[in-house]
C-alpha cells in the first residue's frame, strides 16, 4: 500500500514540476531578451538634401562582400548610395559571383547618381587556403578602404537613408569601438514567420544584448548585416588576417569575441527602423541557412548542444499535448491525475508559452496567431539541430555559396 502511493505521487510531482519549469523558463526568457531604453537606436532625424556637408565627418569605408546576389545587391547598393552623410564610399567585393550581380555593379557604377562612390573589387572563385569565403572578402575590401571607420554589411540588407549618419554619431558619442545594430527581420512568407521567431528566440536566448553590452560579461556578438568598427581597432586586432577569423563561418561573432575580449567597448542596439534583411527565400535556404550555423554557432559546447536537443521539444512541443501524454503513460498503478488536471497544466503552460511568442511576434511583427504554429517551429529547428551536428561531427560538411566548409571527409 504504502508502495502504490509512492508510485501514484510520481507522475503528479512530474507533471507539475514540468508545469513550474515551463512558467519559469519563459519568464526568466523574457526577462533575459527583453531590450532596454539604452540599447536601442538613436535615430536622428533626416538630413535636408541642401545642407552642408560638415569638414569633421570622419570617412567611413562601406563594405559588402557579395557572392551570387542578383536578387538582392540592386537594392542594397542604392540604399548605401543614397546616405545622407556626407563623407563615405562603398566598396563591394563581387567574390566571384556566376550570376548577374558584376553585371548589376556595373549598370550601378555607371547609371547612379552617386555612382562614384562606389568600388568594385572582383575576386576570383578559388579562395586561398585556410580562409572561408566572407572573411576573406571583406579583408580584401579594407585592403581598398581608407576610411577612419568600416562597416561591414551584407548584400542582403535594407539602409535608411539616416541610418550611417544616426549610427556613426551614437558610436561616437558612446565611444565605442565596435558598434552593431540589429536589423529588422522582413518576413513576407509563410515559412518566415513560423521559423524565424524561433530562431530568434534562441539567438537572443544564447546571446541577450543585456549581456553583450556589459563590460563585465565574456558574452559578446555583433550582426554581420551591420557591424561599424574604428579602423585602428580593426588593424590593431590583425582583422581578419588574424589566424583564428580567417576561416571562420561566424565572421562577425568571432570579431566580437576577440573585440571584447581585448578590452574594447563592444556596443550591440536595436537597429529596427534604420535597417531591414532579407535573409532567405522559401523553406529550402531557410533550412540550409540555419544548418549551416545551427551546431557551431552554439556556445557552450557539446554537452549543452546535447541538452538543447533534449530541452527544445519539452518547451516547444509538449506543452501543446500534456492530455495525451497523461492518457498514453497512465497505468493502473501509476497514473491518477485526470483529464481536468492534465488541462489546468496545459492551460498553465501555453499561457506562458503563447505570451512570450505573441510578445516576440510583436517585436518581430508576425500576426499574433502564428503563435499557434510553436510546435511546427520547434520540430523544425529540431531537424535543422540534428541535421546541422550530424553534418559537422560527421566531416561531411555544410555547403553555403557553393562551397563546403566542415568537410574532413
Amino acid at each position: 500500500m504504502r508502495r502504490d502511493n509512492w508510485l501514484n505521487g510520481w507522475p503528479r510531482f512530474l507533471l507539475w514540476s514540468h508545469v513550474i519549469g515551463m512558467i519559469g523558463f519563459y519568464l526568466i526568457l523574457w526577462l533575459r531578451t527583453a531590450p532596454r531604453k539604452e540599447d536601442r537606436a538613436q535615430k536622428l532625424p533626416p538630413k535636408p538634401d541642401h545642407s552642408s556637408p560638415s569638414i569633421k565627418s570622419p570617412l567611413v569605408s562601406v563594405i559588402v562582400p557579395a557572392r551570387n546576389e542578383e536578387r538582392n545587391i540592386r537594392r542594397c547598393v542604392i540604399s548605401l548610395l543614397e546616405q545622407d552623410y556626407d563623407h563615405y564610399q562603398v566598396i563591394v567585393v563581387d567574390d566571384g559571383s556566376t550570376d548577374n550581380t558584376p553585371h548589376i555593379l556595373d549598370e550601378l557604377t555607371a547609371s547612379h547618381p552617386h555612382g562614384s562612390r562606389l568600388i568594385v573589387v572582383r575576386l576570383g572563385n578559388d579562395l586561398p587556403e585556410g580562409w572561408a569565403g566572407k572573411p576573406h572578402a571583406i579583408h580584401l575590401g579594407t585592403k581598398e578602404a581608407h576610411g577612419e571607420w568600416f562597416l561591414f554589411t551584407d548584400a542582403d540588407t535594407w539602409h535608411a537613408p539616416n541610418v550611417l549618419r544616426s549610427s556613426l554619431t551614437q558610436a561616437t558619442e558612446e565611444q565605442a569601438d565596435l558598434f552593431t545594430l540589429g536589423s529588422a527581420l522582413e518576413l513576407p512568407t509563410f515559412w518566415d514567420r513560423v521559423l524565424m521567431p524561433m530562431a530568434y528566440l534562441g539567438i537572443t536566448m544564447l546571446y541577450p544584448s543585456k549581456l553583450v553590452n556589459n563590460p563585465r560579461s565574456k558574452v559578446a556578438i555583433a550582426n554581420g548585416q551591420y557591424l561599424l568598427i574604428r579602423r585602428e581597432v580593426y588593424e590593431s586586432l590583425g582583422g581578419y588576417a588574424r589566424p583564428e577569423l580567417r576561416d571562420t563561418m561566424f565572421d562577425d561573432l568571432d570579431l566580437a569575441r576577440v573585440v571584447k575580449k581585448q578590452g574594447y567597448k563592444l556596443r550591440f542596439v536595436d537597429g529596427c527602423g534604420l535597417v531591414s534583411v532579407r535573409m532567405y527565400r522559401g523553406l529550402r535556404e531557410i533550412w540550409t541557412g540555419w544548418r549551416r550555423t545551427a551546431y557551431t554557432g552554439n556556445r557552450g559546447g557539446i554537452g549543452f548542444f546535447a541538452l538543447q536537443l533534449i530541452g527544445l521539444p519539452i518547451i516547444s512541443i509538449l506543452p501543446f499535448f500534456i492530455p495525451l501524454v497523461v492518457c498514453l503513460t497512465r497505468t493502473r498503478q501509476a497514473g491518477r491525475i485526470n483529464l481536468v488536471e492534465s488541462l489546468a497544466a496545459t492551460a498553465l503552460e501555453l499561457t506562458a508559452l503563447l505570451a512570450y511568442h505573441t510578445w516576440l511576434n510583436k517585436q518581430l511583427r508576425v500576426p499574433w496567431y502564428y503563435s499557434f504554429l510553436h510546435p511546427l517551429a520547434g520540430a523544425m529547428f529540431e531537424g535543422i539541430l540534428v541535421q546541422s551536428s550530424w553534418m559537422v561531427l560527421t566531416g561531411s560538411g555544410v555547403d553555403w555559396r557553393g562551397r563546403q566548409y566542415y568537410n574532413t571527409r
